[in-house]
C-alpha cells in the first residue's frame, strides 16, 4: 500500500468515527431534547473510536479476538 493510500484510509477512519458520533449525537438531542449533551458526549465518544479505529489500522493495537 502507497503512503498516500495509508494516509487517506487513516484519515478517513478518524473523519468517521467522529462523523458517526456527531450523528448520534445530534439525533439523540432532537429526539430526547437535551441539546447540547448529547452532541457533546457523542462526539468525544466517536473521537475515541476514531482513534482507536486508526491506531488498530495502523498496527499499534492489535485486534481482539472473543477467543483471547
Amino acid at each position: 500500500m502507497s503512503g498516500f493510500a495509508r494516509g487517506f484510509r487513516l484519515s478517513s477512519e478518524l473523519v468517521a468515527g467522529v462523523a458517526v458520533g456527531a450523528l448520534i449525537g445530534w439525533l439523540l438531542d432532537r429526539w430526547l431534547g437535551i441539546a447540547p449533551w448529547g452532541m457533546i458526549v457523542f462526539l468525544l465518544l466517536g473521537f475515541a473510536a476514531g482513534v482507536l479505529n486508526v491506531m488498530r489500522a495502523a498496527g499499534v493495537v492489535r485486534e481482539r479476538k472473543l477467543n483471547d
